[in-house]
This record gives C-alpha cells, sequence and structure tokens, in this order.
C-alpha cells in the first residue's frame, strides 16, 4: 500500500536556530467497513492490515467468531465518483448461515483514532456477549518479571513509530513471554482490532493462552476486545478505565495498568500473577 508514512515540510526550531526540513508522519485514513454490502462502520487508522482490521472489528462486534464464518474481505472498487479505487472502503462478506446482528439501530458506529467507538446510545450496547468466554484451563500464570518486560519488547518491535513517534501499538504474547504478533496504528483500538483480525483468519481464536499488551490506557472498549477475543490478561503502560476494570472483573480476565519497569497495578484477575511467598498487604 505504501502509505503507511507521509511526508510534509517542517519548520524546525531549536535553540532559536531556525531551519527547514521534511519530517514523516504516521498516515491517518478513513476506512468505511461494509457489512455484506451495508455500510457499517467508518474508522479512521492508518493505513495496512486493512481486511485483518475489519475482521477484528467484527469479532469486537459480535458478528464474526471464527474464519468459517468469514466468506471473503475486498476493497471496493469504483469507491470514488471517478470510479478510482481509493483502498478506503471494504466489504466484509458473512458465510451463508451467519447470523448477522442488527448492530447499526442504536449508535452511529464511527470511531476515531483518538477514542475508538463513539456515539454508542448506552452502555447496554457495547455488552457486547462473547462467543469465546475466557477459558484459560489450566489458568494461564504470568510472573511480574515476565510482565515488567514485555512493554520494551512491545517497543523494540514498533517499526513505524521509530520514523514518526505517533504510533499506538498493540502486541501479543504467549503465557512464557514469547512474542506472537504485533501491529500498530494511529489508533489503539485498530492495533487491537488487526491483531485479533489476523488470529481470527489464522484460525487461532480464542486466544486462550496469550498476553496483550498496549501501549497507552486499557479503556473500556480495549478491554471488551479482549474479552471478545477469548484473551485471558490485558495489560497496558497507563490508566485502566474503571468500566475497564469493572468488566475485566466480571468476566474474569486480569487486568494489568501502569506497567513500567518493574512497578505495575493489578485491578483484576490477580489469581493469574505468579506473586512470590510475601503476604499481598490490604
Amino acid at each position: 500500500m505504501g502509505r503507511v508514512t507521509e511526508r510534509r515540510k517542517v519548520i524546525r526550531i531549536r535553540d532559536g536556530a531556525v531551519s527547514t526540513r521534511p519530517d514523516t508522519l504516521v498516515a491517518e485514513e478513513p476506512l468505511e467497513i461494509r457489512l455484506n454490502g451495508k455500510p457499517l462502520a467508518i474508522t479512521m487508522r492508518t493505513p495496512g492490515d486493512d481486511f485483518a482490521l475489519a475482521a477484528g472489528f467484527l469479532v469486537s462486534e459480535g458478528v464474526l467468531a471464527a474464519a468459517s464464518d468469514l466468506r471473503n474481505i475486498v476493497y471496493c472498487a469504483g469507491a470514488t465518483a471517478d470510479g478510482s479505487n481509493t483502498y478506503n472502503v471494504v466489504d466484509v462478506t458473512t458465510a451463508p448461515g451467519v447470523t448477522v446482528p442488527d448492530i447499526t439501530l442504536e449508535r452511529n458506529v464511527y470511531t476515531t483514532s483518538s477514542c475508538g467507538l463513539c456515539g454508542k446510545a448506552s452502555l447496554d450496547a457495547v455488552r457486547t456477549t462473547t462467543r469465546h468466554p475466557i477459558a484459560d484451563t489450566p489458568p494461564l500464570r504470568v510472573t511480574p518479571e515476565l510482565l515488567a518486560g514485555l512493554p520494551d519488547r512491545l517497543r523494540a518491535a514498533q517499526r513505524v513509530f521509530d520514523r514518526t513517534g505517533g504510533l499506538h501499538a498493540a502486541a501479543l504474547f504467549d503465557e512464557h513471554g514469547g512474542l506472537l504478533d504485533v501491529r500498530e496504528d494511529v489508533g489503539r483500538h485498530n492495533a487491537v482490532d488487526k491483531l485479533v483480525g489476523r488470529a481470527l483468519q489464522s484460525g487461532d481464536l480464542p486466544l486462550s493462552r496469550t498476553v496483550l499488551m498496549v501501549s497507552g490506557r486499557a479503556s473500556f472498549e480495549l478491554a471488551q476486545k479482549a474479552v471478545m477475543a477469548g484473551i485471558p490478561v490485558l495489560a497496558a503502560v497507563s490508566a485502566p478505565s474503571s468500566l475497564a476494570v469493572d468488566l475485566a472483573a466480571e468476566t474474569g480476565m486480569t487486568l494489568v495498568g501502569f506497567l513500567r519497569g518493574s512497578s505495575m497495578n493489578v485491578y483484576a484477575g490477580e489469581e493469574r500473577i505468579a506473586l512470590r511467598a510475601a503476604a499481598v498487604q490490604a
């Protein structure tokens, strides 16, 4: 695609010295997702992995749960008035027999790179029932030391961030800390959708023995996406929201926030954290 980054001229000021130079910026463009030919959602994203993004979005919406639910994903030709293809419109076709819930009646499905899904009518509208309940049996166990190493490993895998400084990332790790996949996007929710979508396309859902590491905060929406994919552990370098903590507690997911160096806060699912014998003080 070649549009992950773009070049723009900037005026650079350093210690009073002024110069002109090109700067590399992360690309941000709209992607319209159509479901069986009907417009469903528009998300602001970094171009690339668009099919995985669309598939992951539909996992989080409860439409897709397995690779067999998906018949095809294509870019829509003639997306502009002159008939050219912008590669900014995709159409997802479900397999015969897949029940498609009506997810457009109660909310305007528009997502932004900053806040994710916006305009939802009520909390009930986003509490989508997952077809992949968290079921890591035997329970996944991770040490604080393993978790402490994940942010640096995520950062080291961010190829485009090094050039732009403007991308979020999400990475999947196995229970031993092995990196399974990493995706970048201008929106952290899109990065997670790309991970989940690739897992769906590969037949790897549910992701029942994985740790999801995200740059930035852990919002309700990110927690929901993890739950919908059956991910038992969500870790973030910044703060979770109160609804994210509530959702993690309700669904049995482990939620870790403020993961920086050897410090972290465990907000839910502490039974998966292999703590040393030292008592956990109230």
